[in-house]
């Protein structure tokens, strides 16, 4: 049987950069004109091991860079300013997307208002911790003071 290395996950064969085992007919008439699939050559096989390797440094790198900016935002203090009542009831509310809009100003960190993780929209003046999750399984607390815009 002659192998082949997967450029896709194909389902009951394997994930993408596997070398796997498949017959002519299926190698020929369906991975490799569908572009699923490439003949595992001697050079094919190196070019894929060294694009795991990349593959898997990036990623690395990446979740580095994500604990560094959770760091810095666990020592940022955002300032929010609302029109509130009397009573310190805020005019509207803070959502996630005011968070995250936020952040991006007060550090230069992009985050995606889902990755924001407020249970209900603040609507209150006062002091909150608001988890922000900036990669996978990589989360920050974020001290947020909402405050009367005066």
């Amino acid at each position: 049987m002659p192998e082949a290395i997967l450029l896709k996950d194909v389902d009951g064969v394997g994930t993408k950069g596997a070398v796997v085992d498949v017959s002519k007919g299926y190698l020929r008439n369906f991975l490799i004109p569908r572009k699923l699939a490439q003949p595992a050559t001697r050079g094919a096989i190196d070019a894929a091991r060294q694009r795991l390797e990349a593959a898997g440094r990036a990623a690395q790198e990446a979740v580095a860079r994500a604990s560094e900016n959770a760091e810095m935002l666990g020592r940022t203090v955002l300032t929010l300013s609302h029109q509130a009542g009397d009573d310190g009831r805020l005019f509207g509310s803070v959502t996630n997307q005011d968070i995250a809009d936020a952040i991006e100003e007060a550090r230069g960190i992009k985050v995606d208002k889902r990755k924001v993780h407020l249970e209900d929209p603040i609507k209150n003046v006062g002091t909150y911790m608001v988890v922000v999750e900036i990669a996978e399984g990589v989360t920050a607390s974020v001290k947020t003071m909402v405050v009367e815009q005066k």
